[in-house]
Parts: C-alpha cells; sequence; structure tokens
C-alpha cells in the first residue's frame, strides 16, 4: 500500500523505542575504526515537522518525544538526544528526525547508507531531507532494493526493517524475508521493527523469528493507547546479531517507559 505518512505519528512512544534503541546501535558500531553501511528498508521522509497539523491532530508526540524531554527520560549524551540535538540547530525546535536523519547525524564520513521509500510524495521529501548527507535513496519496494545490494559493501553493517504494517499479509512474508536476507549477509545487524496491538497479531509471527533466530534480540515496551480506539499498546524490535551493550539499554528503556 501508498497510504501510509508517518507525520501522523512522529516522535511518539514507538519512535521513542525504536530511535533509542537505533541510536545506540549506531554508536556502539561507530566506536570501532571499521566503516560500516546502513540500510533502512521503509525510510518515510526522514524528517518531521511537529507542528504540521497532521502531526498535531494525532497528539502522539505529546506523549512521545515532549513528555519525554520534560521528563528527562534521555540524558543529554544519548545518542538519541545528539542526534535531536542536530537536527533541531539546523531545523528549528519543531523538528523531529527520523531514522534516516538519526542514522546521517551518527554515522561518519566514509560510512554508507542505502534508503528505500515507495510512497512518492514521502520519496521526495526523503530526497531532500537527506541532501548532502551522501545517502543513496531508491524510490522502490524495500526488500527489493535490501536483496539487490545485500551483502552491502563496506560488509560490516545495520540494517533497519521498519515497515507500515498497513498489509496484513506482511505477519506472514516478513519473517522468510529476514531469513533471505541473513543468509545473505550473516554478519549484518538485522532488526525489525514491529507495533504490539490489542489483538496481538505479532505473536505467531514472533514466534516463527524466536524459532529461527534464538540467539536475537527481542526488546518490547508497552503504553497506552495515544487516543481513544487506537490499537497500538506497544512497540517491539527484534534485533539479530545485537551489538554489546544493547541489552542493557533494552532494559533501561523498559524500565524507563515502565512496560
Amino acid at each position: 500500500m501508498l497510504s501510509y505518512q508517518h507525520i501522523y505519528h512522529a516522535g511518539n512512544m514507538a519512535d521513542l523505542h525504536k530511535h533509542a534503541l537505533l541510536a545506540t546501535m549506531l554508536t556502539r558500531m561507530t566506536a570501532k575504526p571499521k566503516p560500516m553501511s546502513y540500510v533502512e528498508t521503509h525510510a518515510g521522509r526522514g524528517l518531521y515537522d511537529l507542528n504540521a497539523p497532521e502531526a498535531l491532530r494525532t497528539g502522539e508526540a505529546q506523549s512521545g518525544i515532549t513528555r519525554a524531554l520534560g521528563a528527562g527520560w534521555f540524558g543529554t549524551d544519548h545518542p538519541l538526544m545528539q542526534a535531536l540535538e542536530l537536527v533541531r540547530a539546523e531545523a528549528g525546535p519543531g523538528a523531529y528526525p527520523g531514522s534516516p536523519r538519526i542514522a546521517a547525524a551518527l554515522l561518519r564520513p566514509g560510512d554508507t547508507m542505502h534508503l528505500a521509500e515507495l510512497h512518492p510524495g514521502e520519496h521526495a521529501a526523503l530526497v531532500a531531507a537527506m541532501r548532502g548527507t551522501g545517502a543513496r535513496v531508491y524510490p522502490q519496494d524495500g526488500f527489493t532494493m535490501a536483496h539487490s545490494i545485500c551483502p552491502p559493501v563496506p560488509r560490516r553493517g545495520l540494517m533497519l526493517v521498519d515497515p507500515s504494517w498497513e498489509v496484513k499479509s506482511d505477519y506472514q512474508t516478513i519473517p522468510p524475508a529476514i531469513a533471505k536476507l541473513h543468509r545473505k549477509w550473516n554478519v549484518g545487524v538485522i532488526a525489525l521493527w514491529y507495533p504490539i496491538l490489542r489483538d496481538n497479531r505479532h505473536r505467531a509471527m514472533l514466534d516463527r523469528l524466536d524459532s529461527g533466530f534464538p540467539d536475537a534480540l527481542r526488546s518490547e515496551i508497552s503504553f497506552p493507547p495515544a487516543r481513544a480506539g487506537h490499537g497500538m499498546v506497544g512497540s517491539g524490535m527484534f534485533i539479530l546479531n545485537p551489538p554489546w551493550g544493547l541489552a542493557e539499554e533494552a532494559a533501561r528503556l523498559k524500565h524507563v517507559f515502565g512496560g
């Protein structure tokens, strides 16, 4: 489907969970002098204005990043806060970085970025948001792009798989897609984000992933619905080859977020 636009949800609790883990992984991996690749299959527009009508309509950022900043959930030395500070210095106090801009803030010269986004409007915005970063932006299906470049050069790296989950069949098709990518790129860190919904439709998918990758890191948090009738009550990340120290950050986030 081509209807999903993340601006309605930017900066919510799920974004904080996903982006805190992503920023931690990137910081851990860039601490070593070897270059790395960053690959993202569903990149979105890369940069969001939390004062935009779409974001204000849902108010999800108020219970996410706005609340987190007010409550001090992240220290100023946390890599997510460092990326946020860099982006807001450039784009203004209402800006919120999507994962591509977080990666751009934390990667180094010599690292490479491959970003896919199929939605035409989101792709155009992503191209604009990533101008000057050196990222390669693909107007195509994310898994098609990922399979075409894997294993990437440099071979050491991280892939974020963050689909909209609008297509219910994703819960059946993504586990074998992840397995295929892992076979092609067995040294890569592959991180899958998934929503936790009231109907628990993710359970069967997680059972398949757990059985196929028993050594993966699984991080989940729970939170109240963003508004009445909203079905998402949590956020999950399933990470193959997690970097050292990520489990500690996952445990900290679970404690901070309270679930």
